[in-house]
């Protein structure tokens, strides 16, 4: 298995998925610079996506969830710091909040 080895996507489910997600879309947009960004945005289609991306990433490469929002490579640092954030408080061992950060970093430049 790629992605995050060890933290298998059986370990948090698709309903946890779902709600990693929830919580990290619910940062970015309470963030006064990134909020913006989410204007007109269908946060559904895109929590959905960014759930499956999250599950992938569990297994498999990312899928490039935050691209084409035209947000700076400073501006996807800070979302991408806030999965890790969520992911830790989730008690998510480290070396999975790390795969995660590099399988959403790396879509920045893609």
């Amino acid at each position: 298995m790629s992605g995050l080895g060890p933290y298998p996507i059986d370990a948090l489910g698709p309903a946890g998925a779902r709600d990693v997600v929830a919580r990290w879309l619910r940062l970015v947009a309470a963030d006064a610079e990134l909020a913006p960004y989410l204007i007109g945005v269908d946060r559904a289609r895109l929590a959905g996506h960014l759930a499956l991306t999250l599950t992938v990433a569990l297994g498999g490469p990312a899928a490039g969830a935050w691209r084409g929002l035209g947000l700076t490579e400073e501006q996807h640092r800070r979302v991408v710091d806030y999965l890790a954030g969520v992911l830790w408080a989730l008690d998510v061992p480290a070396g999975a909040v790390d795969a995660a950060r590099r399988a959403f970093a790396d879509e920045a430049g893609a």
